[in-house]
């Protein structure tokens, strides 16, 4: 055989030895192998991973030789998580999986490999579309510790993919936003984590109203004299305004109010207008709400601060092996989680935590109204609201128009060419006043100057005070004035209020029904079965028993007649013989 023959036939057994070593085949040849595989056959090829994970019972034996224990969902879950939390898998999947709560338990051998292959990318920062139930069970993992190395990592991790997958499912927002808020209270993280936040900035907005509805002057009661009580041309706010106050305040509202001031178009050309008018009327309002509701203006609208029950991690599939130590986290001020015994309570207020519709109804109002004042080319739809209300914001209008338009800079234009005759008449007027003595003095004083031929330097005081003697008649001559025609409101405003002894309009008379009739008798006479019985019949809680009394008074009195006091409702002395009056009449 030739040389070159042999070489050929090494050179095939070699490459024959190589293809038998590749990780490319098996060992096993086809005729060991069926044709058909049923499913429990096809198992044997998943990686050796998945069966341990499997294998991990929901049955556990106690090791001290006691009753064992069936594990919940979320503790298997956990288990089967710390088991695979470093598995990678390189196996895609195209199919769908849903699932309310899913965990490993409820995919198929399929889903669990594309679940595992799809965590591998979304580990290299690769996020991509798949089923929800996916990105779920990955939140799920984070928040039980599953793939983090601290609680500062796992934080970061859950709101990066939050803010990644969210283009793809929106929906997920409702939930990754609280389950991040809980991570970081359950493991005591820095709350500035959070300070971006809606609820954070929710709160925020919370604060600074309440803030403003207690930071005003106390409150008159009904045993208050006349004389003392506020009147509706005195400033609600300090004057000239507290601007950086009025700026956070005028936040607030429109972060919570369902009309956003910041939109309107008289914002942009009276911003400070609006600004001082919207926030003196919140203040009025908090007075309004602090004497005739049961509850304050920050309660009545959003809730009341109070503590309550509270489950981290609501709505997902989350285990911590260890009870949590006893503790307090205090995301802000009127925000504070408490742990103890294992059972957590939240303190904040509870109630809505959407936008107020009454917040908007009256800056509303107020952007209406201080519309026909300023800009009336530009009115906006009247709508109706409360007498009371429509009241305030016109008083806050009135003043704060009166006071800015007595402090508006005065423009003085001096005209140089007229100084000298300024100078002649101002000399002339000096002559006429003159004494013959000082006459005599004077013409010494010019015989000596034509002596010396040195004129005597005109007094520097003559130069300073002529021309400040014209600029003053000239100031008095231009103060500006305030026109009704200017400001729209202000006629009807100035007129005067009614007086008690007003006589009650027929409409009025008419708007009462006979429970407020009742009731009215009944807190004259201090009666507070009959006015409980008066309100059952209403129909009406007594908030609004006593706001449609009220509204129907208005016209008596030009004033809000019952006030709630620290013994309940009563009518205010100063208008008890209006009152005795109206229901003598009927």
């Amino acid at each position: 055989m030739a040389d070159q023959d042999v070489k050929m036939l090494i050179e095939r057994i070699m490459a024959e030895a190589r293809t038998h070593q590749s990780a490319r085949f098996s060992n096993k040849i086809y005729a060991d192998e069926p044709i058909l595989k049923t499913g429990r056959q096809m198992q044997n090829f998943l990686p050796d991973q998945y069966r341990k994970m499997r294998e991990i019972s929901r049955w556990q034996d106690d090791p001290k030789g006691g009753a064992g224990r069936w594990l919940s969902e979320a503790e298997l879950f956990y288990r089967q998580g710390l088991l695979m939390a470093d598995f990678e898998d390189d196996c895609p999947y195209n199919g769908t999986f849903k699932s309310y709560f899913p965990t490993y338990n409820a995919m198929s051998d399929r889903q669990l490999r594309g679940y595992f292959t799809w965590r591998a990318q979304v580990r290299r920062k690769k996020v991509e579309e798949t089923s929800t139930s996916f990105a779920f069970l990955y939140l799920y993992e984070l928040i039980c510790g599953i793939g983090v190395d601290n609680p500062l990592d796992g934080f970061r991790k859950i709101k990066a993919f939050w803010e990644s997958y969210r283009a793809y499912e929106p929906g997920i927002d409702r939930f990754a936003r609280v389950w991040l808020q809980d991570y970081a209270v359950f493991h005591g993280l820095d709350p500035k984590l959070l300070s971006d936040s809606k609820t954070v900035l929710f709160d925020k907005a919370l604060i600074e109203l309440r803030r403003a509805a207690r930071d005003i002057e106390p409150l008159p009661t009904p045993a208050t004299p006349a004389t003392k009580r506020r009147k509706s041309s005195e400033p609600t706010l300090p004057l000239p305004p507290d601007e950086a106050r009025e700026e956070r305040l005028m936040a607030a509202i429109n972060a919570l109010s369902t009309y956003n001031l910041g939109n309107s178009r008289i914002n942009h050309a009276h911003h400070r207008d609006l600004r001082h008018v919207a926030c003196a009327v919140y203040v009025r309002m908090a007075r309004y709400y602090d004497t005739h509701r049961k509850s304050g203006i920050v309660a009545s609208l959003f809730g009341e601060e109070t503590a309550m029950p509270y489950t981290m991690f609501a709505s997902a599939v989350f285990f911590a092996p260890e009870r949590h130590k006893d503790c307090e986290y205090r995301l802000d001020p009127i925000h504070i989680y408490r742990c103890q015994n294992g059972f957590w309570e939240c303190m904040r207020i509870h109630g809505s935590r959407q936008k107020s519709s009454k917040l908007g109804e009256m800056m509303r109002a107020c952007d209406q109204r201080l519309r026909l004042a300023l800009d009336p080319a530009h009115p906006l739809k009247e709508e109706k609201v409360p007498k009371y209300l429509a009241k305030i914001i016109d008083d806050e209008i009135v003043a704060w128009l009166s006071w800015d338009a007595a402090h508006q800079p005065v423009k003085i234009d001096i005209d140089l060419s007229q100084l000298g005759h300024i100078r002649n008449a101002a000399a002339q007027t000096r002559e006429a006043l003159l004494i013959d003595e000082e006459r005599e003095d004077d013409a010494l004083t010019e015989a000596a100057e034509a002596d010396s031929g040195q004129p005597e330097a005109e007094p520097a005081a003559n130069m300073i005070a002529e021309p400040a003697a014209a600029s003053t008649q000239q100031n008095e001559a231009d103060e500006p004035t305030i026109s009704t025609e200017q400001f729209g409101v202000v006629a009807p405003l100035l007129a005067p209020e009614p007086t008690p002894a007003t006589p009650m309009s027929a409409g009025t008379a008419s708007a009462l029904a006979h429970a407020a009739e009742d009731y009215l008798r009944a807190l004259l006479e201090q009666n507070a079965a009959q006015a409980a019985s008066a309100v059952e019949r209403s129909g009406q809680s007594e908030d609004m028993l006593v706001d449609n009394i009220n509204e129907a008074l208005f016209d008596l009195v030009g004033d809000t007649v019952i006030e709630f006091g620290a013994a309940g409702p009563q009518i205010i002395e100063d208008y008890e013989a209006d009152v005795r009056g109206y229901l003598d009449h009927e």
